[in-house]
């Protein structure tokens, strides 16, 4: 892709612009305030209007079918939701319609999503995955569309005023495990991918070592549609083997393309001592585990750090029952992975804003005001308790959006992912103190 193989050290800066978050901010609602209909429906745009026969439209959407990090399993789980809820008789009496829609890993797709949105009347986008946030959110503010439960991949997800996130994205899960790494490792090396999303990572993974007084770790650029990664698995083991005395830790976060990675990378450790891996749900779940040969595979003793509990808590049960119900045999959906728990949780969170609202008309201008007043949500213990309201927590470091920092800490033992430690783990003081600039 650029030909770039090497360790540097970079700072994020996406996510280093706090007073521009803030700007932003403040623009988008006063423009809001500025137009009569109260940035529910701008002149001559449809977005956001609801239905007139009651029926609640709203879209998910994610990459499918290319050569990079694909989800289908999120837009699928979202048209087996509309089917169970409907099943029960709706949201509150009325009938929800999932639109989905491919953004194909590319802006201009992404982009298209959006405007398809606004154009088919939805009145929020639910758990949904893109890279390309600022491609679509432009479209989604004019028009005063709500973004719940996206994947966290991106900044503007934490900086816009119409997203709603679930969980604290790659901030949260990079922070929470350069927090582990530091206590176990020596040096450090991140592996990920040449592009704006890549971009963001070291200053996150940074942020959670420097907490447990590590240094930085290597920063190592690739290809996110690679077939082979031999010559980066190379670079890692060789400045992760740098101290005999404390062999290193090697982080591959490249989404699908982590056991690509992997494959190259179990061969060139065997010759090289006791390198650990570790990385971010999203990148590893039981299914690449199992695919790699479980506990005789390259990421036994790895940690790996996830927004929720491991998919085998009970807590996970009714999403589960949902997928027997109404998407049995469909293998696009693994309640493993993280994109369609995400989903689960998005849809489990529109559904109390319906809830909330009552008998009252179901807009994109209620659901946001219900979101923005301080509508408090539970999740069934999935996540911590969720509400939007404003709070200056880690607004100062470019995440006045980010509200659940919690994350859980994961283990491959035996072959399997377990938890590694009871409960969520905090990484709001981490973040606080990252050096984003």
């Amino acid at each position: 892709m650029t030909g770039r193989r090497r360790i540097r050290n970079t700072h994020l800066p996406a996510f280093a612009q706090p007073v521009r978050a803030t700007v932003r901010k403040a623009a988008a609602l006063i423009a809001c305030a500025s137009l009569a209909v109260g940035c529910g429906v701008i002149p001559g745009v449809t977005g956001g209007a609801g239905a007139d026969d009651g029926t609640i439209t709203v879209m998910t959407w994610a990459p499918q079918d290319t050569t990079a990090t694909n989800k289908p399993g999120m837009p699928a789980l979202a048209l087996a939701y509309a089917r169970w809820i409907n099943s029960q008789g709706g949201l509150n009496g009325r009938k929800l319609r999932v639109l989905n829609c491919n953004d194909h890993n590319d802006s201009v797709a992404a982009a298209k999503c959006a405007e398809r949105a606004v154009d088919e009347n939805v009145v929020a986008v639910v758990g949904s995955y893109s890279q390309y946030g600022d491609s679509f959110f432009p479209t989604l503010e004019s028009a005063g569309i709500p973004y719940i439960g996206g994947y966290g991949v991106t900044g503007a997800e934490f900086t816009s005023p119409l997203s709603y996130p679930v969980n604290g994205g790659q901030p949260s899960l990079l922070a929470g495990l350069g927090r582990e790494l530091a206590k176990n490792c020596g040096p450090v090396a991140l592996v990920r991918p040449d592009s704006i999303a890549g971009d963001e990572l070291p200053a996150l993974l940074n942020s959670g070592l420097s907490a447990g007084g590590h240094t930085e770790a290597g920063d190592q650029l690739a290809a996110e549609d690679a077939t082979e990664y031999s010559a980066h698995s190379q670079q890692a083991l060789e400045y992760t083997t740098a101290d005999p005395a404390r062999p290193g830790c090697v982080v591959p976060a490249l989404g699908d393309r982590t056991s690509t990675f992997m494959d190259s990378f179990r061969r060139g450790r065997e010759e090289s001592g006791n390198v650990r891996t570790a990385t971010v749900l999203g990148s590893v779940d039981q299914t690449v585990i199992d695919a790699s040969g479980g506990k005789s595979g390259p990421y036994e003793g790895a940690y790996i750090t996830g927004w929720y509990p491991v998919a085998s808590d009970p807590r996970w049960d009714a999403m589960k029952k949902v997928i027997s119900a109404q998407a049995f045999g469909d293998n696009r959906i693994d309640p493993a992975d993280a994109g369609v728990q995400t989903t689960w949780i998005a849809y489990t969170v529109f559904k109390a804003v319906v809830d909330s609202i009552g008998d009252g008309e179901v807009t994109a201008r209620s659901v946001r005001r219900a979101l923005d007043d301080g509508l408090e949500i539970g999740t069934g213990g999935l996540t911590p308790k969720l509400n939007w309201e404003y709070s200056e927590s880690l607004a100062s470091v470019g995440f006045p959006q980010l509200v659940n920092a919690d994350v859980t800490l994961q283990v491959v033992r035996d072959g399997r992912l377990v938890s590694a430690r009871k409960g969520f783990i905090d990484v709001t003081k981490t973040l606080q103190q990252a050096d984003l600039g």
